[in-house]
């Protein structure tokens, strides 16, 4: 279904993004620090559930896209490419800054897990960005486009599981790496901007 380089390539950029203190690390490691390693947990596995509701739901609509023209869905495919580069590009020019967390009220684990989901899924931006990213990775001749999908979806909801989880784990530890968080969001822009670019452009490449 997959080479090895495709997986490799696949896997690289996601820990690449994982390791970019975005929204959903930054709500991980405050559950963690307010409520403790398990609500920290839980909030990890809330994240990834969400992504993985978000990937099954992108690989539904595209693949009936694909059903009906495989032209239709070379054009979602290079609509997203380029959606990546706008994104990098606007990524990498873009001020730094650091956000503040926003204080959150006390909640058990379940609680935790089941905000967690509710914010990822009902997060437009989200859904956008697997629309635009998970094509890229598709290979309509290599075999099922919807169980590509499913694999990538999973790949990516049990790296981010496992990523949170591990932090939620090492956050107390850690937490004078943590000082150096805004330090790191400095950057934050060129890493992700290099990134979506990157994929981007080897992707508007191979289709040329």
């Amino acid at each position: 279904m997959f080479d090895l380089a495709s997986i490799v390539t696949y896997v690289a950029v996601v820990i690449g993004l994982f390791l970019i203190p975005g929204p959903a690390v930054l709500l991980v490691i405050t559950r963690t620090l307010q409520g403790g390693r398990k609500v920290g947990i839980a909030t990890g596995l809330g994240v990834a559930t969400g992504d993985l509701i978000h990937t099954l739901s992108a690989a539904l609509g595209l693949s009936a896209i694909l059903m009906t023209s495989a032209l239709a869905f070379n054009v979602v495919k290079t609509a997203g490419a380029c959606y990546l580069i706008y994104l990098g590009a606007r990524a990498f020019f873009a001020r730094s800054s650091t956000t503040a967390r926003m204080p959150l009220a006390d909640v058990t684990s379940r609680q935790a897990f089941f905000q967690a989901v509710g914010a990822e899924v009902l997060n437009p931006k989200t859904a956008i960005f697997f629309l635009a990213f998970l094509p890229q990775f598709i290979h309509p001749e290599s075999g099922s486009s919807l169980s590509q999908f499913a694999v990538l979806g999973l790949i990516f909801s049990g790296l981010s599981a496992v990523y949170t989880s591990l932090l939620s784990i090492a956050i107390r530890p850690l937490s004078q790496c943590l000082k150096g968080l805004s330090r790191l969001r400095r950057w934050e822009g060129k890493i992700i901007g290099t990134l979506f670019v990157g994929l981007g452009v080897k992707v508007a490449f191979q289709q040329q």
